[in-house]
């Protein structure tokens, strides 16, 4: 009896599919530019007066509490709206359904969406911070660590977020819409809109278990030197758990 050998798409295969993932991406020119031009506008406006005022540890208010909100614009812009709206587009295009009876599955696409989701926030990041760097005298953190853990953490809860957006949006334009809807709200109660300080309690609490509020709090606590509140990591990882397990009851390839 004849074996039958099945292809396996190889590292060629994956680094092609990346390729033209970075391309797409590319060629959306509001999905590229506004995650890394829009914070950058917002640290601009506030770095000013705020990185005159030392805080804690010799870090400035750009330091504890601009530079972690600007970092968080551009994770959840990135995975709450810019890669569901590209599965969605995927999705209604009929890509995905093709890629599912072909060795390359629908899977490699996602993949390769957030490879090339995860650069560019990596990209609008480091443009921020070298910015405040240079032209604001910012500093890194007091704990490097647990600054890089809590970012790990927040592309996770972000990506999970997206993903179920990616799961119940029906096209990319509600995909856009859902994710802007979930941005704005998760934003306003996480001190997108000058802190949470105004907020009631209730709000304020719950807005710091969410993924923009809890990322916003522990990148704060990592630069200032403190210890991170255990309710900002819960809230990352269930985030981040509860949305791959939605994705993957939801989430339709056609």
């Amino acid at each position: 009896m004849t074996g039958v050998t099945t292809w396996r798409p190889g590292l060629r295969s994956w680094l092609t599919l990346v390729r033209c993932e970075a391309r797409m991406v590319v060629r959306d020119t509001a999905g590229l530019v506004v995650p890394v031009v829009l914070p950058l506008l917002i640290m601009v406006m506030n770095a000013s007066s705020a990185g005159d005022q030392e805080v804690v540890a010799g870090r400035s208010a750009l330091d504890v509490h601009v530079l972690p909100l600007v970092f968080t614009i551009v994770l959840a812009s990135i995975g709450l709206i810019n890669m569901p709206s590209f599965l969605a587009y995927y999705r209604r295009t009929g890509i995905l359904r093709r890629l599912a009876v072909t060795p390359a599955s629908p899977v490699m696409v996602l993949v390769a969406q957030m490879v090339v989701s995860l650069a560019q926030a990596v990209l609008g990041i480091g443009v921020a911070f070298a910015v405040a760097v240079s032209a604001f005298g910012a500093r890194p953190p007091v704990d490097v660590g647990v600054a890089l853990g809590v970012a790990g953490l927040a592309v996770a809860a972000m990506y999970g977020a997206g993903m179920i957006v990616a799961s119940l949006a029906p096209s990319p334009n509600s995909a856009v819409a859902i994710g802007l809807i979930a941005f704005f709200a998760f934003g306003a109660v996480g001190g997108l809109f000058g802190g949470t300080a105004a907020l009631p309690e209730p709000v304020a609490r719950v807005g710091s278990w969410l993924p923009f509020g809890a990322t916003v709090e522990a990148l704060s606590a990592a630069w200032a030197g403190a210890s991170v509140d255990a309710s900002n990591l819960v809230g990352l990882v269930v985030t981040a758990v509860g949305g791959t397990v939605v994705a993957a009851l939801f989430f339709r390839w056609q």
